[in-house]
């Protein structure tokens, strides 16, 4: 029987398999000298002459070599006796940044766990962005409400969209050290705000609109914390055959919650007396909502792979990483679009109600935008997931997401539900299937950045140009006079132009012999630190 020996204690984890070039040399006389770091061997034939079927199966051992069940096709052929290379430990001797078997070897695991936290932060997703769209969807039966003008109204939605950018700083700084302290605090401001708003709305014959409009900025407040915190939980609880999917899942949560808004709301206040109404239900459900927060999971006891294992760069060094062109090329179209996505959302009932339709039908409009995008993302997420086809799908969803908002300017005046709902319909499809994507892509350009500084610059940008936007398209709107009066084509065409302007610079990505430049530098780390080819099929942690 050969003796095993622990691994010496290192300040810096390696990853390690068996490999081609060692294999000629395993017996069962050899120790744990026989694994190295290799880059994209495969394990030799010979380790199944030197090591039985049942020894080497499960989780157990032989001459201190340790292999991960759900690391590798457990099903030995007899035939050709091949070993999937994808077994992962890690040597580190004492403590690591990952899970200790008590012998000094690291496993990679992903834990059911994950799914509460991956549920709270999609439901806070979900709430935060209802409670932005309490009020657009009734405009008119809010400003007689407040006794304000429907453009006071619209400062609802613009206030919550610039307090974004108040809190971003500590947004990402929070987000360096765990998802979990960031989601905390975004429970809290919701809470909160919800409650000041009931204080400013809590009679039906009026409300006080400066109290309101404090506890819209305090939930405000609380959105970045959550929306920009997927692609930090995704890559800290999922291995990278799940990120895009587990980054779309609250990521989408956040339109849906405005889908919510706009479908739900106008069914709550149907005159101005109900508008205080609406705001009750609405903080009851965010505080129902709100309250697990507290007790989701910090951290996973082992990281999921290899990327879990590796330092990220400090806020500091992060900055300069921020330098890279393909991120901004990234960065840009996607502030633009998330932009207009929230002016749309917040201006639909004014843009529509001029031409004959109700409130009913702009809230219906607004669901079918989201519901059909989110239909749209839960069948590309998994596709994109696998295939890691991600500049592909950047560029093919951009053009639709502009030529989307070009038609839209001949929308209104058709005066038919069928018009709004078809091109909405191919705006949602597209914008939502490439928000995912956009996020991942960030990702993977800023690698080792931390994920949550490239995310919360992204969506701080969409919520910037956004209350942007809706201060110009409200400055846009056509006088009481014109026909039909007060309407918003002028802002139409501004948004049309700009989406048209904006749309070559993603297509750009990896043209003019900047190929070397999109490299998927996260997911190439990860198939190299595994022992395996680049290839988009990467292997799965053990799930407990």
């Amino acid at each position: 029987m050969a003796t095993t020996h622990q691994p010496p204690e290192t300040t810096e984890s390696r990853p390690t398999v068996l490999t081609r070039a060692g294999a000629d040399n395993i017996s069962p006389d050899n120790d744990n000298d026989n694994i190295r770091d290799v880059g994209d061997s495969e394990v030799d034939d010979k380790i199944c002459d030197a090591f039985s079927f049942g020894e080497m199966r499960g989780t157990g051992q032989k001459d201190g070599i340790q292999r991960l069940a759900s690391h590798a096709n457990d099903a030995f052929e007899h035939g050709n006796r091949s070993v999937v290379t994808t077994e992962v430990i890690e040597n580190v001797g004492g403590t690591a940044a990952g899970g200790d078997d008590g012998d000094g070897t690291v496993q990679y695991k992903v834990y059911k766990r994950r799914w509460f936290g991956l549920a709270q932060l999609t439901l806070l997703n979900i709430i935060v962005s209802w409670d932005w769209l309490t009020f657009s969807p009734v405009s008119q039966y809010a400003a007689a409400y407040y006794g304000r003008s429907e453009s006071d109204i619209n400062w609802f939605s613009t206030a919550f969209l610039f307090a974004f950018i108040v809190s971003s700083p500590l947004t990402i700084y929070m987000l360096h050290w765990g998802p979990k302290p960031s989601i905390m605090t975004a429970a809290v401001f919701t809470i909160l705000g919800n409650i000041v708003r009931v204080a400013g709305s809590h009679s039906r014959g009026g409300g006080i609109y400066g109290v309101a409009m404090f506890g819209q900025i305090l939930i405000g407040l609380a959105q970045p914390f959550v929306l920009s915190a997927p692609t930090r939980f995704s890559d800290q609880w999922f291995t990278d055959s799940g990120r895009v999917a587990a980054t779309a899942l609250p990521s989408l949560a956040n339109p849906l919650g405005a889908a919510l808004g706009e479908l739900i709301v106008p069914f709550l206040a149907t005159n101005p007396a109900e508008v205080s109404n609406a705001v009750i239900y609405v903080t009851i459900i965010s505080i129902v909502v709100s309250l697990p927060a507290f007790f989701i999971p910090a951290s996973p006891p082992s990281p999921p792979g290899p990327s879990g294992t590796v330092p990220k760069a400090s806020l500091r060094d992060s900055l300069s990483l921020l330098k890279s062109l393909e991120i901004w090329l990234i960065l840009i179209p996607f502030s633009i679009y998330v932009g207009f996505f929230n002016s749309i959302s917040s201006l639909l009932n004014q843009i529509l109600l001029p031409y004959g339709f109700s409130s009913d039908d702009a809230g219906l409009a607004g669901a079918v935008l989201i519901v059909v995008g989110l239909v749209a993302s839960a069948i590309t997420s998994p596709i994109l997931d696998r295939t890691k086809a991600f500049l592909p799908a950047v560029k093919v969803a951009v053009p639709i997401i502009a030529l989307a908002y070009l038609a839209f300017i001949f929308v209104p005046p058709t005066r038919s539900l069928a018009a709004p709902y078809a091109v909405l319909a191919i705006e949602g499809a597209a914008s939502f299937s490439l928000v995912p994507v956009a996020l991942e892509l960030l990702c993977e350009f800023g690698h080792p950045m931390s994920p949550e500084v490239t995310a919360t610059i992204a969506w701080a940008g969409g919520q910037l140009c956004g209350g942007i936007f809706i201060i110009i398209s409200d400055a846009l709107k056509a006088p009481p006079d014109a026909d039909p009066p007060a309407n918003l084509n002028r802002a139409l065409i501004f948004t049309a132009v700009l989406s048209l302007v904006v749309a070559p610079l993603p297509i750009c990505l990896g043209l003019f012999g900047r190929g070397d430049k999109v490299v998927l530098r996260r997911l190439r780390n990860e198939s190299s630190d595994n022992g395996e080819d680049t290839s988009p099929t990467p292997a799965a942690a053990t799930e407990v």
